[in-house]
């Protein structure tokens, strides 16, 4: 049985606590990663904010990002917040 890390777990919960985030992290689920852009176009959001939102998640160790030429790709790669958003949508 897993030991629960309460401060790291903490953290991956407060980094889910925002509508935002949880619209981001349910995208990127959706499709095959993606880019700000991308994140920008589908929630309607400034380019800013979009970033902040994402620096979030990416220090909670939720989302990767992998650089493809100039664009930089997301994708999540926490499979317990895989199962967090699945429980949420059932």
């Amino acid at each position: 049985m897993k030991t629960i890390d309460f401060v790291k777990d903490s953290d991956v919960l407060k980094a889910l606590g925002h509508p935002l985030r949880l619209k981001i992290v349910e995208g990127l689920m959706l499709g095959d990663g993606c880019n700000v852009s991308k994140i920008v176009e589908e929630l309607i959001i400034p380019q800013s904010t979009a970033s902040q939102h994402l620096k979030i998640l990416k220090q909670a160790g939720i989302i990767s990002v992998k650089k493809e030429g100039v664009q930089a790709c997301y994708s999540v790669i926490d499979k317990r917040v895989v199962k967090i958003i699945k429980i949420l949508k059932s």
